[in-house]
């Protein structure tokens, strides 16, 4: 992880309080914002956290611009201190009949092309503005804002956080992180208590891959934390931890199976493993001639077996069949195995945030958890949480069951305009948490 800008990284593209998350693929990657596309070649090697201003191209009919990094921002000019010098008392005798500009959209669309700054193009159109005079403070301030967001000509490239992942994923959609919020996965970390030791399980079906980034985030880089990330596909989402870029050794740290193969993988090794534990019975073989074929009796069936010659091969056995033996495995089976040697060695914590019924799930991971560790499980639907508090409570398996709902509720904080937003989310969905008995 490196401080500057560089092809194959992740980048969030910030105009005022708008964020893109955007792939830097390489020097001809563009980012549309709006009707705006914006090329990225002049970013590489920048530092992250640079404000840039945007250069328009001489292409008429495109919108299209470079980047000219700033040396400060304080270079991005103060409307407010330029353009308002006088206000009104209130707003009452204006009049909204659309005639108080005196540019037509065909002179404004030619100062676009022609002023060298979007504070220039603002500052005809406030001079031109018949009721710009009369407004109160406050109503200019507005209509700045409204215009510095349609002309602004900066934008700044950060480093992906799981906090901007977050609200990036939640307003462009909020299903495609099953209704996970940035209130409710701070308290799912923190009920958790994912920190730099331990082992951790987690099941998750469709979240971009922002449960294990947010995770692996908390667990840190050289520790000795180990997380389990299950998922119902044959393929992880990882976009979140891609976009995150962590360290070699933290991302491997991260084992990302399909719950139904890696389950099926231990059970099987555990039933091998007692299979080799039991004593076979001692079989009286007399001598026989060489080249007699035995036949010997296993568990009721009769296995024909070959004398071994001189080098090494058996009779009537083909090569082939030896070749198939070190065949090379997978990648998927190396991960199996890696998940389940951390899964006999049992977690310190679950998470499970699905959109299915997680009832199932919970039984088939409870028992791979420690006793006396927390269990947390988020759900959008109260209902179903509280189906597997009665069973949990029932089967006395967790303890200090809770289900618990978050309301964050965001505000406007403005001299004399404090005050909550007009729209916000209501409910991000519910957690049941518990502590695990041991038998």
């Amino acid at each position: 992880m490196t401080d500057k800008i560089k092809v194959g990284d992740y980048l969030i593209v910030q105009r005022q309080k708008y964020t893109k998350l955007q792939k830097f693929n390489n020097s001809n990657t563009t980012v549309n914002l709006g009707k705006d596309q914006i090329e990225l070649r002049l970013a590489e090697n920048q530092p992250y956290f640079t404000t840039f201003h945007l250069v328009p191209k001489q292409e008429r009919g495109k919108r299209i611009y470079t980047l000219d990094a700033l040396s400060t921002p304080s270079e991005i000019r103060n409307l407010k201190e330029l353009l308002i010098k006088e206000s009104g008392n209130d707003n009452r005798n204006i009049i909204d009949d659309r005639q108080s500009q005196a540019l037509s959209t065909e002179e404004i669309l030619k100062l676009r092309e022609e002023c060298e700054s979007s504070s220039e193009v603002i500052g005809k159109l406030v001079e031109n503005s018949k009721s710009f005079a009369t407004k109160t403070e406050y109503s200019q301030e507005k209509y700045l804002k409204r215009k510095e967001k349609k002309y602004f000509e900066y934008i700044t490239i950060r480093r992906p956080s799981i906090r901007l992942l977050t609200d990036i994923y939640w307003r462009l959609d909020p299903e495609k992180v099953l209704g996970v919020r940035s209130d409710t996965l701070s308290q799912i970390i923190s009920y958790s208590g994912v920190c730099g030791i331990g082992n951790y399980l987690l099941y998750e079906s469709g979240t971009n891959g922002l449960l294990p980034a947010a995770m692996l985030n908390s667990i840190g880089a050289e520790t000795g934390g180990k997380l389990v990330h299950l998922h119902p596909g044959n393929v992880a989402q990882k976009q979140a931890l891609l976009a995150m870029d962590f360290p070699a050794e933290q991302q491997a740290r991260c084992v990302s199976v399909n719950i139904y193969s890696v389950l099926r993988h231990f059970y099987q090794d555990k039933e091998a493993a007692n299979e080799n534990d039991t004593p076979e019975p001692n079989l009286d073989i007399k001598d026989d001639p060489a080249g007699v074929e035995l036949v010997e009796e296993v568990n009721g069936t009769n296995k024909r077996k070959h004398n071994k010659t001189e080098d090494g091969t058996t009779e009537g056995e083909p090569e082939v069949k030896q070749l198939k033996v070190d065949k090379q495995k997978q990648t998927w089976e190396l991960e199996n195995e890696a998940a389940a040697s951390i899964m006999g060695e049992k977690f310190d914590s679950l998470v499970i945030v699905a959109k299915e019924h997680p009832h199932s799930i919970l039984k088939a991971l409870l028992p791979f958890v420690k006793p006396s560790r927390p269990v947390v499980i988020f759900s959008t639907c109260r209902e179903i949480l509280t189906e597997c508090y009665v069973d949990m409570k029932a089967e006395a398996s967790v303890t200090y069951l809770r289900v618990s709902s978050n309301w964050m509720r965001q505000y406007q904080i403005l001299p004399n305009r404090t005050h909550p937003d007009v729209t916000m989310s209501g409910s991000s969905g519910y957690l049941l948490t518990g502590y695990t008995i041991g038998n």
